[in-house]
């Protein structure tokens, strides 16, 4: 049997990276990766494609021949944008997607693996579960449009898997952190722009926006990886929604606390009560993607903070 040719959209963004890097390993894989605008890098092994998802005809031409598709292209940044703008998130996604699950379809592609996320839950104390989310319930305001969008391609992912041609893995993760994220402060989610304050702060302190009392359930980019090549070696069933997270969640005041341990800095903690906020608590329970793939969660917050920072003193020079 030849290698199975993988397609790994959005190869320049964070999660599409961390694929590369980790696909370009195995020798059971052709791996092409796509870029839009951003330049290629260089890496052993690696096929490069330039082309726009929002174009059917380029789609069309990208998808061709391949054996599995990773969609981790996607119009994204972080709570200032969310806030401000939410539509960004919605029409591009709705329409790249689209057109890759019927190029799919079309050149009988054998397996789909989507990104989705977990804003479609509300806060609570307890873990969910896939089969407890509620489509009757109100999404948390900020998050209605991207929360929607999200769950509308799960279920085209559902709908082209009935068709008998693809397999779809659709993946409600949590806030992923780790090398090459965001670290600028205007498009980072709180974990990209804490490390980069915490890195580069000149007045001995960090702020944050908001109390810090909020909790987010965070997956460091390895686990998240070993997530989709599991997915696509173990999958059996035409499609799966599945949960990739930490399985708990950690106080936003906590996180700052332990990324500025890791820096080695003596800097104090400083609060901005007028600064974006959005009040979600809550973490994803893993049991089934353990039942089905034999995954959990292997890399520990603290060890997942060591290794990120360590990353971006030697990305960043210092």
């Amino acid at each position: 049997m030849g290698k199975r040719r993988v397609l790994v959209c959005g190869a320049t963004g964070f999660i599409g990276r961390n694929l590369v890097e980790a696909l370009a390993k195995r020798p059971d894989l052709e791996v092409h990766a796509l870029r839009f605008t951003r330049p290629a890098y260089e890496l052993a092994g690696v096929t490069w494609h330039q082309g726009d998802l929002r174009e059917a005809a380029s789609v069309a031409a990208l998808v061709s021949g391949m054996d599995v598709i990773i969609q981790a292209a996607a119009t994204t940044s972080g709570s200032r944008d969310i806030v401000r703008t939410p539509y960004i998130h919605v029409t591009d996604n709705a329409v790249m997607n689209s057109l890759l699950l019927r190029a799919c379809y079309d050149h009988k592609v054998q397996h789909f693996v989507f990104f989705s996320c977990s804003v479609m839950y509300q806060p609570r104390q307890t873990p969910w579960r896939e089969d407890e989310w509620d489509a009757s319930q109100e999404m948390h305001l900020n998050y209605f449009g991207i929360g929607w969008t999200k769950v509308y391609i799960e279920k085209m992912c559902e709908f082209f898997s009935r068709l008998g041609v693809t397999k779809h893995t659709a993946i409600r993760h949590t806030n992923v952190f780790g090398p090459h994220d965001k670290f600028d402060l205007e498009r980072s989610h709180v974990f990209g722009a804490t490390v980069t304050k915490a890195m580069t702060s000149k007045t001995g302190s960090v702020t944050v926006w908001g109390t810090g009392e909020e909790a987010r359930d965070l997956i460091y980019v390895d686990d998240l990886v070993r997530f989709v090549e599991l997915s696509i070696d173990k999958q059996t069933k035409p499609y799966e929604m599945l949960h990739a997270s930490a399985g708990q969640a950690i106080r936003i005041k906590d996180l700052v606390a332990r990324i500025v341990a890791a820096s080695g800095r003596d800097l104090r903690i400083e609060h901005d009560l007028a600064g974006p906020t959005i009040r979600t608590s809550f973490s994803l329970d893993n049991r089934r993607a353990f039942e089905v793939l034999r995954w959990k969660p292997e890399v520990s917050f603290e060890e997942g903070v060591r290794r990120t920072v360590q990353w971006w003193k030697q990305a960043f020079g210092a």
